[in-house]
This record gives structure tokens, sequence and C-alpha cells, in this order.
């Protein structure tokens, strides 16, 4: 697809997608709001981001990248940009004239925050009852804790990831990776696109609330189960330990997972250790984990023998492993090219580069190409001329595939 750099509309090619023909206004900022739009855009809905003068936070996160923000792009791709002053009350006519031919808004404000700013649910679906309201709030919008933000990491220090995370034993490690926001992010599509669903039986929209702390505890539902009778420092740790994990080899390290007898088999007869087959003291994952510190020394020796690229090779299908790689391996890898989850992108100031895309593949509809993340207030114009469109008519212009 060619992207037009200038503040022109991009003209989405390629198939439709489930959500084609849908209007999303985007109000949040840094993770989990945004990478949830950008999900709805993926599928093929057009997706306005709205962002105050300063711009989105994250806009000025840490990069390597002089022209903007890696995270940004990575986060907010397939969208068109606006900025607008809610506290000015011209910017947030503007916004009201957006919501009258919007299917969906979502924004990360603090609960307090939307009826002082005059875009609370009660006010906006005023203007339009089929308007779908995704709130993605930290602890949710009720309770003594509604008005904290809400940060990854914050909530899972809070909730116990980062103590379950470390070995036994020793200081609470952090996951790094955002991996509460992303999984907030994936609630936010998903909480959508139901309601976008159920409006079409019923003919209204709906207030969704997405918050950081029940994507934390969501995360963690096989151990938030707690029968009667049992302590409170009942084992709830589900990694069977000793031999699943990372190990080092002769270069690199690699990711084993032997937990089925057959793939404990295979381990043994391709790394030569069939002396462990031969009795039945590790004839289970219980037992192995126990008896790790037996098991692990012989298998570390065997594994020093060649690099972890070549154990990858030889284990094949027949044991679980990955090399541990670089993120940067991802942009050529076979796997990823064959499933077409990298694409190339053009933007104003950056340039060229390249992306991931696409978390979701529709074999029968599945979305138009992808365009690069707005510069700030890329596409103001076009915004603007949309929200006086919609104040006249009630319907608003679609830009880009019907």
């Amino acid at each position: 697809m060619t992207v037009d750099a200038s503040s022109s509309p991009p003209v989405r090619t390629g198939p439709r997608g489930p959500l084609t023909g849908v209007r999303v206004l985007d109000l949040s900022a840094y993770i989990a709001g945004p990478y949830g739009c950008t999900l709805l855009a993926d599928q093929g809905a057009e997706v306005i981001k709205i962002e105050p003068p300063a711009g989105d936070n994250l806009r000025k996160y840490p990069s390597t990248l002089e022209a903007e923000s890696r995270a940004f792009l990575g986060v907010n791709r397939s969208k068109l940009g606006a900025v607008l002053d809610l506290k000015q009350p011209e910017d947030l006519a503007v916004l009201r004239g957006l919501v009258r031919s919007a299917d969906v808004l979502v924004h990360n404000f603090r609960p307090s925050v939307p009826a002082r700013l005059g875009i609370d649910y009660d006010s906006l679906s005023a203007i339009n009852p089929r308007l779908i309201y995704c709130a993605v709030t930290g602890y949710g919008e009720q309770g003594p804790l509604r008005e904290k933000a809400g940060y990854d990491q914050v909530l899972q220090a809070m909730t116990g990831m980062c103590a379950l995370q470390a070995p036994a034993g020793a200081a609470p490690q952090i996951v790094y990776g955002s991996v509460v926001d992303y999984y907030a992010a994936s609630m936010v599509a998903a909480g959508v696109a139901s309601a976008l669903y159920e409006r079409e039986k019923s003919g209204r929209g709906q207030h969704v609330g997405v918050s950081l702390l029940r994507s934390a505890l969501a995360m963690q539902s096989a151990r938030l189960v707690w029968a009667r009778g049992e302590p409170r420092e009942v084992g709830r740790d589900m990694r069977s330990g000793g031999v699943t994990g990372i190990h080092p080899t002769r270069e690199g390290w690699i990711y084993l997972s032997a937990n089925t007898p057959h793939f404990w088999r295979a381990l043994c007869e391709k790394t030569g250790l069939n002396e462990l087959l031969a009795t039945d003291r590790y004839d289970s994952v219980r037992k192995r984990a126990r008896l790790q510190e037996e098991i692990l020394p012989k298998l570390h020796a065997a594994l020093a023998g060649r690099s972890a690229l070549d154990w990858e090779r030889l284990f094949g299908d027949e044991v679980p492993c990955a090399a541990a790689r670089a993120v940067e391996d991802m942009f050529d890898f076979p796997q990823v090219q064959v499933e077409d989850m990298i694409a190339r992108f053009e933007h104003p100031s950056l340039g060229s580069y390249r992306g991931f895309t696409r978390a979701i593949a529709f074999r029968r509809t599945p979305g138009p190409d992808p365009f690069a993340a707005p510069a700030l207030g890329q596409h103001d114009a076009i915004v603007r001329a949309a929200a006086r469109a919609s104040h006249h008519d009630g319907t608003g212009a679609r830009h880009g595939q019907d």
C-alpha cells in the first residue's frame, strides 16, 4: 500500500475486515487502550486517535529512534490522528460532533475525569444512544482505589505476579514486556466486539469496563483457586521446574519442555541420557522436579556438546523447545514471514520501517492493509471536517474502505 505522508487520509487497500465500517474514537494513552483500538483497526475499523496538545505520553518514552517513539509506532498503527484540547469548548464541540457518527469511544481517564470534561457515558450516550463506550481504568470504577492511577508493573506487584515469578526465597521479579497492558488491550478489543454484536440485536450501545486489575487477575485464573480448608501458603506455582526451563548449551540458551512420558523419552534419547530412562526414579514430572539436582548436571553436560540452534534442529518436533533468540530475529523468521505478521510502513517523519500487524487471522475477511501510526495532529483538518459533517447530517463521512 502506498501511504501519503501528508495530512490526507491513508486510503486503505486490501480486503474488508470484520469491523469494516465501524468508527472508533480513541482517546486513550499509553498501551492498554491504544493497542486495544489498534486491534480493532487491524480488523478494518476506522480509528481516530484523539490526543491532547502535548500528545500521548507514550510519544515521550525512551527510544533510539530520533523522529518518533518506537513504542508509540508499535502501539498505534492504522489510525488517523488529531489533536483536541477537551478543556476548550470549541474542541469539546468537535469531539461531540464526532460522537454523533461514532460506533465506539475508548478512553483511559480516571473515573472522575470524564464527567468533569463532559464526556462521561451518560452525556455521550444522550448524543448517540448506539455508542459503545469503553472505559479503561487501573482498578475499576468503584471502590477505594478507583481514582488511583494504574500501571502495568504496579499491578504485577500488587496481584502476586512478581512474587510468583521469582525463584523460591528470592526477591519478587517483574515480568517485562507490559504483559498486563497488552492483555488488557485484548480485553478492550474483545469487550468492544461483543458489545457491537449485542447492539445488532438490541439497537442500543452500552458502557464497557476494562481494568488493569481485572486483567492481571484474569491472567492468573489458574492460580486463583482456593479450596475450603486449604492453608494460605498452599502452593500455587504451576511450573514443573527442573527439566522444563531454559538451559545453557555450547553456544546460546535453549528452552526445553519434557513433561509427558513421550517427550521425556525423546529428550533422553536425543541427548544420549538413556540411563535416566532405566530407572523409575525419574518417571514422572513430580519426581523429576524433586530430583532436579541429580538430573540437571547430566543434562547440561550433554547440552554442552552442541549449540542451541543445533539442538533445536535435532529435537525437531519430538521435544518441545526453542533456542532463545533476540526479538530482532523475528522480522525475518520464516514462520513469521509465511504467516504475514510483519508489514512495511511509511511514516511522515521517520520514513520506512517494518512492524507487526494483524494479531488475528480471519480467512474470509482478513482486513485491509495497515498503515503507520500518525504524527501528532497529522489528520486534524480531516477529523474536524468529519465532525462538522456529523453535526449537520448526523452520519459523518467515512474515510477509507467501506
